[in-house]
């Protein structure tokens, strides 16, 4: 346990590191290898070139040049390519320039100004010293991952080889256009990715046959959980509070289930579907089934659905997509509710994630389905445009009362797979789902006629379990990794095979050989042969029709589909094409050094359920990154395990209530939320079975107040959820008072980790007194948002908290405590966990720390100059607001019937995306910069706000009318400012064209006008008819 209580030490990359410093020191990189690089820490110095006789043990070398001009022998043959002045967007004079509009001597000034003394640290974080570059960083990272095995991966249990087409893979997963784009809320400038969601819906209900589907979810486990929870809400919760799973559901989503069952007072009984009298069952709520099972198999399951419905229960079955294209459909046997994970359409295993989980439904169950829907409506021209719809039923509108917490959820991996279904269209699907079942109908055939028994020789998709007599199946499946075969030891008797679409025939042969060396089956007889037709039996075999839309049946070549996606693309406003200031969102850079190993085979192509032996190089990376976050937090302990920022909240007052529970203080539950967090605090709360007290704080904390509060609340007070800084944009001086007033009444301290970015390197989680927080990578690290996902969101604990972290049934990781599993797989989405992990690497402390002070300049420059147009609230005494701002718009509200709304629109006409809306503070935009833009990118930011408080001015004098002006028209289309008619009272070019820079650096046109979200609530259309 100690290892999970204190920073480990990383020696396997520690010498990775070193061996890449002296593969460079041999080389045109010369470094010096110092004693910390030997050490406990990875120190990584570039200076001079090493001797021969001592490498390692030599300080820089300074040479005279012609006499008298002195030459820096260590930086003149230092790499290159630092990537710090690539991230960080202000230049020296930019810095020295931005510091003199905000009234700030320098940037160290400027920090003393803004964060208090007594939480800030000058202790260098522990990470890598920068200097090797990016290329080093790479190399660093190839030499750790090239430890991995990539083998043949048979494992199955929901996770499966397949083909990322290059047409997808180059021009969406790796393409800037798609990958840094945010979740589309500013529906004009998103439909490209709202198109494709729909796409994905559609695909998704075509599958299952079910209604409506959402825009994804997690992973399959947390779905399943979701799935549940939703079933409580559907029924009386009270009444009817057991849920059964049958014990042939996938492992890793029973152990997902039973955690989130444990937590919000539903009993979770798993047991045999088959024999279980489901009618007997009165307080039963709903069952989930696997289709086809984790043994393989497909079981008719319309008499469970049958007994279920007769006592008012609900079937949730969790089911393969591509099973599912050639199989009958959930809804044919009685289904309420399908989910499952569509990985295996075009997206890698990545070690267990990301990917698309989905749920689909029927239409009447809408306001209780969790997650993003994509949903259509018309613009204010009466053109079709798509939206988010019914939003009111999110974490970020109802609190505590939503649906679910989810937020972020996996908006780049479902467009994949719907975009690997509009590129093979209906029949390629068909001949993948017919060839790999006539790949497990060979090997089953092959399998009988050496005598070896099978569970079935015909109910199956891709899965075949065979007897492993004489051989147990722990023995025999080591005997086939030995050659690189990964199978899967099923029970005690059994062991499954599973096939996808990357196997050959071959693969058939060299399999059946692994296993007639290993002895299977010598003594048995030869069984009647399989029919390898690549045909479900008649039982299972779909029948009804399905995909008829137009967009799977009509894209045929690669030139055509790459115009599709890029057609898509030049819809959507993203990074690429101008800054993203949407408050507590940390819209910065996402380099490509960080992005490319999540393509590297070692990476891309690792089962989650792999044997140790083959992931060697990815645990190291974790492990690695584990010891970085704690480094930036403060803290004890890491645990990667959460998929997202939501989840990580989850996790972390899981973390509270487990150890609450091992000191003989199970009874506390209640959690205190300031009224200015973040919507998923309190939804994560409830899902939590926390009891929630609110406390304003729209001034800041009142400490009277508060302290009352959890006096009040002594004996049953369990956390604290505070952001700091303050969703309210400033660093609040009495934080420390606050955490230890709640450690004195027996609570813990949860920090929301959502404003990392204004932290690093100057304060930390520990140093506030916060117990445990979550850490948004896909913010503060840098991975990129995807459009609205993936995510990932680790927590970082106390020593105290460390025993208790989330583990895992089937791999434990090592930080792995007593809490059971939150996402599916033990390290969550870890093929995206390279990212921050190259993140850190290629900063190093001080380039990290400077993300924060940047980030905080960048902030208080845009500050300084929208003051004197705009009224901004909520700053410190010193009026120095964290790395975001928040703009009240309620003057202009009362003088010219203007709201926030109308500014965000308007932005779109001047390229920029809007800032944060309504949010913590009512008839409010928050502005978040990061410390990726430059000068000149804020500059334009700025003359767009203020040319825009010019227009209202306008409006304010009566130039122009209150409902017909440039703000509430806003955005204006190609379409609109290019037609014969004109009836505005401005003029085109100041509809289209209102700043110089649009006519030099390229217009962006917003492919709709505003969007009627009211009419998209009311008559819901959810997805492709035609």
């Amino acid at each position: 346990m100690l290892s999970r209580m204190a920073p480990r030490d990383v020696p396997a990359v520690r010498v990775a590191a070193v061996g890449v410093l002296r593969s460079m020191a041999a080389s045109h990189h010369r470094v010096q290898l110092t004693p910390q690089m030997m050490g406990h820490a990875i120190r990584l110095k570039a200076t001079a070139a090493p001797s021969a006789a001592s490498i390692g043990h030599r300080s820089e070398t300074i040479k005279e040049v012609h006499g008298s001009e002195k030459v820096n022998m260590g930086e003149l043959l230092a790499p290159s390519d630092p990537f710090i002045n690539r991230h960080l967007g202000p230049s020296p004079a930019d810095v020295d320039a931005m510091c003199k509009v905000i009234g700030a001597k320098d940037l160290d000034e400027l920090i003393s100004l803004t964060i208090p003394d007594r939480v800030r640290t000058n202790i260098p974080l522990d990470l890598p010293d920068a200097r090797m570059g990016e290329a080093g960083a790479l190399t660093l990272l190839k030499s750790i991952v090239s430890k991995n095995v990539v083998a043949k991966n048979f494992i199955g249990m929901g996770y499966h080889g397949t083909h990322v087409p290059g047409v997808i893979g180059r021009n969406l997963l790796e393409n800037p256009g798609w990958y840094t784009a945010y979740t589309p809320y500013q529906a004009e400038i998103s439909q490209g990715r709202l198109e494709s969601l729909v796409n994905y819906q559609t695909l998704v209900c075509e599958l299952t046959g079910m209604e409506i589907a959402n825009a994804s979810l997690l992973d399959e486990g947390t779905a399943a959980a979701e799935a549940m929870a939703m079933v409580a809400r559907t029924v009386n919760s009270k009444a009817k509070n057991q849920f059964f799973a049958s014990a042939d559901v996938h492992p890793q989503s029973l152990d997902v289930m039973r955690t989130r069952a444990h937590n919000f007072g539903m009993e979770l009984v798993v047991g045999d579907h088959r024999t279980t009298d489901f009618s007997s069952m009165t307080k039963l709520c709903g069952a989930l089934v696997q289709y086809p099972d984790t043994n393989g198999l497909f079981h008719d399951f319309s008499g469970v659905a049958s007994a279920l419905h007769k006592n008012g229960a609900h079937l949730v079955v969790a089911a393969d997509p591509l099973a599912l294209v050639a199989a009958k459909p959930p809804k044919e046997f009685g289904a309420d509710i399908v989910v499952g994970s569509m990985q295996r359409f075009g997206v890698p295993m990545w070690f267990g994630g990301p990917s698309a989980a989905y749920m689909a439904t029927k239409k009447k169950q809408v306001r209780r389905m969790p997650g993003r829907i994509i949903g259509e409506s018309i613009d204010r021209h009466g053109n079709p445009a798509y939206r988010l719809t019914l939003q009111t039923r999110e974490q970020h509108i109802r609190l505590e009362k939503a649906t679910s917490n989810v937020c972020t959820a996996q908006v780049l991996l479902a467009n994949m797979a719907g975009m690997y279904a509009v590129f093979h269209r209906k029949d390629g699907l068909q001949r993948i789902a017919r060839r790999v079942h006539g790949l497990a109908q060979l090997f089953a055939n092959e399998l009988g006629m050496l005598g070896i028994p099978l569970l079935s020789a015909t109910d199956f998709f891709d899965t075949v379990a065979l007897a492993s007599a004489p051989a147990k199946p722990a023995a025999l499946v080591e005997a086939l990794q030995a050659k690189q075969l990964n199978c899967r030891a099923l029970n005690d008797t059994h062991v499954t095979v599973s096939f996808d679409e990357t196997h050959l025939e071959a693969d058939v042969k060299q399999l059946v050989a692994a296993l007639q060396t290993a002895g299977v089956g010598k003594s048995g007889a030869g069984s009647k042969a399989v029919d390898v037709d690549g045909e479900l039996p008649a039982a299972f075999a779909r029948t009804s029709p399905f995909l008829e839309q137009k967009i799977f049946n009509s894209i045929r070549s690669e030139t055509e589909m790459m115009r599709y996606i890029h057609t898509l693309q030049l819809k959507d406003l993203a990074l690429d094409k101008s800054m993203i200031s949407l408050g507590s969102c940390t819209m910065k850079l996402n380099s490509v050094s960080s992005l490319a190993p999540c393509s590297w085979p070692e990476i891309a192509n690792i089962h989650p359920f792999a044997p140790a032996s083959n992931t060697k190089g990815y645990v190291e990376m974790l492990e690695s990154l584990e010891q970085y976050l704690v480094s930036c937090t403060g803290f004890a302990a890491c645990s990667l395990q959460p998929t997202s920022g939501a989840s990580g909240e989850y996790a972390g007052l899981l973390v509270i209530r487990e150890y609450l529970k091992s000191i003989g203080q199970g009874q506390r539950n209640v959690c205190i939320i300031p009224r200015s967090a973040h919507g998923t605090n309190p939804a994560s709360a409830a899902m939590c079975g926390m009891k929630i007290k609110w406390i304003d704080d729209a001034k800041g904390m009142d400490l009277k107040e508060f302290k009352a509060m959890c006096e009040d609340h002594k004996d049953t007070l369990a956390a604290l959820m505070v952001t700091y800084p303050s969703t309210r944009a400033f660093f609040e001086d009495n934080i420390q008072e606050i955490c230890q007033i709640v450690h004195d009444n027996g609570g813990q301290v949860y920090m929301d980790g959502a404003n990392m970015n204004a932290q690093l390197g100057l304060t930390s989680p520990e140093i506030i007194g916060s117990d445990v927080c979550h850490l948004n990578l896909h913010k503060t690290f840098s991975i990129p948002h995807g459009g609205g996902g993936p995510g990932l969101g680790p927590i970082c604990v106390r020593a105290h908290l460390a025993p208790h972290l989330p583990n895992h049934g089937i791999v434990s990781p090592s930080s792995g405590g007593t809490l059971g599993a939150v996402s599916a797989a033990p390290w969550g989405q870890a093929g995206i966990a390279c990212i921050p992990w190259m993140f850190c690497t290629m900063l190093g402390p001080k380039g990290i720390t400077d993300s924060a002070r940047y980030a905080i300049l960048n902030a208080n420059y845009l500050k300084a100059r929208l003051e004197p147009h705009y009224q901004i609230i909520a700053t410190n005494a010193n009026n120095k607001c964290s790395h975001e701002f928040i703009i009240d718009c309620s003057d202009l509200r009362r003088k010219a019937g203007i709201v926030e709304e109308d500014i965000a629109k308007r932005l779109q006409d001047y390229g920029f995306h809007a800032p944060s809306m309504s949010w913590p503070v009512p008839h409010s935009l928050m502005v978040e910069p990061t410390e990726s833009e430059d000068k000149a990118e804020l500059d334009r930011f700025c003359d767009a706000m203020i040319s825009i408080r010019e227009e209202i001015k306008k409006i304010e004098q009566g130039v122009w009318p209150p409902e017909d002006n440039p703000l509430k028209m806003a955005p204006h289309t190609q379409s609109e400012v290019c037609a014969t008619e004109w009836t505005h009272p401005y003029s085109r070019e100041e509809a289209a064209f209102p700043a110089p820079w649009l006519l030099k650096r390229g217009k962006f046109w917003p492919s709709t006008g505003r969007v009627d979200n009211a009419l998209g609530d009311k008559k819901l259309k959810l997805r492709h008819e035609h």
